[in-house]
């Protein structure tokens, strides 16, 4: 007789699913490109200082509590693109996701539920986790974050280096054009760079926050997270010992002038900047100090001429650098700068005064071609005169590019990298020297 197939009985016992799987990822290092503790320390540096200055213990618990409390935007952290897409392949699997901090657990905790992760662990896994530490798959730090020689020069912004060569305009107008005075020009450069560049790592950290909210600026080293805060933090005086030695090879008054131009723009990085019209006076003046630091450097005396036509000159770039960021900003669909006490309603008025201003440059420039100034230092002065249509033509040219959302970089640093205004420049340095 044939048995009858075995049917299943409802009340059997089912197989017990397997435990779902865990992703732990370690905050710093691997999800955060970042240290949190600078994060921290540079939301608000100036009242963590001040907190930091109380002084003993009391300062030092002080600072910590102020920094535990600080007010992060997690939205715009500096997060490592690759580990998010784990975390959401993870997640689409069904898996739990936690984030492993053993410091900063109020921080921790607010990145965890801004980017929907179920919770915050310590290292110590077997105690107190809400799961079996078998079923972890983790995602821990990837060891040091060294920045490579790219990252450096593009934080130290070598390519803004070019301004630093208007320190060789008193040598070539004083047609002191000897080894010597090369040789000094060139020392005065580099300690010029070196200190520029300590600042521009200064002024990148105290904008943190809002370089990370611009749609360009969050791409730099420091706000993307390629180069580590405590990288920048070791490099500032290692670069402004390096202009300071650089200085005492020329001169202690070359010294003076180099500080001036730091202090001038350690205000404007804190205070200067966010002050209307006194920015561009303060951009103008950092300019025109360049100047006078090559005239200093070389020994030259600086022609009255040159400093007011400079004055106008780089007034008027600063003023075309202003309307061309918050053209970039309109044209972007964004709000009014948060760091800057400028309007995008604002944008005639800054077109005006840069026009201007540059009138105002070639007004000066024509009157110093009339005078007897002139006579002694050129052979055919008749000659300089042909330079006044070719700064009305590159003024106006600036202009028009800023006007159409053409200049993405600084009026100064566009000359070097467009074509035309590089053609105009050649054509003036020939005219001068044929003038001699």
């Amino acid at each position: 007789m044939e048995q009858p197939a075995l049917q299943y009985q409802s009340g059997a016992r089912e197989p017990a699913p397997a435990p779902a799987r865990v992703l732990v990822i370690d905050l710093e290092g691997a999800l955060l490109r970042s240290e949190l503790l600078m994060e921290a320390l540079f939301t608000r540096p100036g009242r963590m200082l001040a907190r930091f200055g109380a002084g003993g213990r009391a300062g030092m618990a002080a600072l910590t509590d102020v920094l535990a409390r600080a007010r992060i935007d997690y939205a715009h952290l500096p997060y490592d693109a690759g580990v998010l897409n784990r975390a959401l392949a993870a997640r689409a699997r069904g898996e739990r996701i936690f984030l492993l901090a053993d410091r900063f657990t109020r921080h921790a905790e607010a990145i965890a539920a801004h980017l929907g992760f179920d919770g915050v662990v310590t290292s110590d896994l077997a105690g107190g986790a809400p799961f079996d530490p078998a079923d972890v798959d983790r995602i821990r730090e990837g060891g040091s974050r060294r920045a490579s020689l790219k990252v450096w020069v593009k934080a130290l912004r070598v390519y803004q280096y070019a301004k630093n060569t208007l320190v060789f305009v008193p040598v070539i107008t004083a047609h002191e054009m000897n080894l010597a005075a090369l040789g000094y020009a060139l020392l005065a450069f580099l300690a010029f760079s070196a200190c520029a560049s300590g600042a521009y790592l200064m002024n990148d950290l105290l904008d943190l926050s809002a370089d990370r909210q611009h749609p360009t600026k969050r791409h730099r080293p420091l706000a993307s997270g390629a180069l580590p805060i405590s990288s920048a933090l070791s490099a500032i005086p290692a670069l402004w010992a390096f202009a300071v030695a650089a200085s005492l090879c020329i001169s202690p008054l070359f010294l003076g002038v180099l500080a001036a131009y730091l202090a001038t723009t350690i205000a404007y990085s804190l205070v200067l900047k966010r002050k209307m019209l006194v920015d561009v006076v303060t951009l103008a003046g950092l300019y025109s100090l360049r100047i006078i630091a090559g005239a200093v450097g070389v020994g030259v005396v600086l022609s009255e001429w040159l400093l007011i036509f400079s004055l106008f000159v780089f007034t008027s770039l600063a003023l075309i650098k202003r309307f061309s960021e918050l053209s970039m900003r309109e044209s972007a669909g964004l709000k009014d700068p948060s760091n800057r006490d400028y309007r995008i309603t604002d944008l005639h008025v800054i077109a005006a005064m840069a026009a201007a201003s540059a009138m105002n440059a070639v007004t000066v420039f024509s009157l110093y071609v009339s005078s007897s100034a002139v006579t002694p230092l050129y052979s055919r002065p008749w000659m300089l005169w042909l330079l006044n249509p070719l700064l009305l033509y590159w003024f106006g040219r600036a202009l028009m590019m800023a006007h159409r959302r053409e200049m993405p970089d600084d009026p100064i640093l566009y000359a070097f990298r467009d074509g035309p205004s590089r053609i105009t420049v050649a054509a003036m340095i020939c005219i001068m020297l044929a003038a001699i």
